[in-house]
C-alpha cells in the first residue's frame, strides 16, 4: 500500500484500520510540520491537540480485543528512519518547558518522579508508529494493527499520555497566570529528582517564553 493509496477512495472510511491507519497518518504529519519550526508560537497547543486525538486512536487499539499478526515471525523493515534532526527541532522548538518530571509507574509504590523531555518522548512514540505504518502501507494491515496495539501498552501509550499531561500544564500553567518554578539543573541525565530538587525560587518562564508569542496576558 502505497502512500498514494494510504487514503484511496476505494478503503471503507468506517473500517477499524483505515480509522487507526488515518490518525496515527495525521500525528506523524502534523508533529513533522511543527517541528520545522514555522509557527513557534502555537507549537505547544498545537502538540497538546495532536497528542490528545493520538491517545484517542491508542484508547481504541487498548479496548479492541489483541489482535494476533497473521505471520509468526515480523518481516523485515530495514532501517529505521533517523528521527534525530526532528528531535532536536523539537527541543529547540521547546527548550524552556521541554524538560519536565514524570513518574513511571503509579501503581508502584514510592516510585520517584524522573525527568523526562518532550521532545525525546515525541521522537520516540514517532519511531513506533512509523514502524507499523510501514507494514500498514506495505499492506499487511493486521501486521500494523498488532504493532501499534502491542507497542500502545509497551511504549508509546505511556509515552504520549505522560507528554500529553506535561503540555497540558505548560497551557495552565499560563491561562491560570501560574509562572512555572525554573528547574535549575534538572536534566534527563539525573537518576532520581527528590523534592529538593524541585525547591528552587519562581522563575517566569511561561510569561517569557510562552505566555508572551501565545498572546496571553503575563503571568504576575
Amino acid at each position: 500500500m502505497s502512500d498514494a493509496t494510504l487514503h484511496a477512495t476505494s478503503q471503507d472510511p468506517d473500517d477499524f484500520a483505515v480509522q487507526i491507519a488515518d490518525q496515527i497518518e495525521s500525528f506523524l504529519v502534523a508533529v513533522t510540520e511543527v517541528a520545522k519550526g514555522d509557527e513557534p508560537d502555537s507549537a505547544v497547543p498545537f502538540l497538546l491537540l495532536e497528542v490528545s486525538q493520538l491517545m484517542l486512536a491508542g484508547g481504541r487499539l487498548g479496548a479492541h480485543e489483541d489482535i494476533v499478526p497473521d505471520e509468526r515471525y515480523e518481516p523485515d523493515l530495514g532501517p529505521e528512519p533517523d528521527v534525530d534532526q526532528l528531535r532536536e527541532n523539537l527541543a529547540r522548538l521547546l527548550e524552556p518547558v521541554d524538560v519536565y518530571s514524570e513518574v513511571f509507574d503509579p501503581y508502584e509504590p514510592r516510585t520517584a518522579p524522573v525527568p523526562a523531555r518532550i521532545s525525546d518522548d515525541l521522537a520516540d512514540v514517532i519511531t513506533d508508529l512509523r514502524h507499523g505504518m510501514a507494514h500498514y502501507r506495505a499492506g499487511r494491515v493486521t501486521e500494523a494493527l498488532w504493532w501499534w496495539q502491542f507497542s500502545y501498552f509497551s511504549n508509546w501509550g505511556s509515552t504520549a499520555s505522560a507528554t500529553l499531561r506535561a503540555l497540558h500544564s505548560v497551557l495552565a500553567h499560563v491561562r491560570l497566570d501560574q509562572p512555572l518554578k525554573e528547574l535549575d539543573g534538572l536534566d534527563t541525565d539525573e537518576a532520581l529528582m527528590g523534592d529538593e530538587t524541585l525547591e528552587f525560587e519562581a522563575g517566569q518562564v511561561m510569561a517569557e517564553e510562552i505566555a508572551g508569542p501565545l498572546g496571553l496576558r503575563s503571568a504576575t
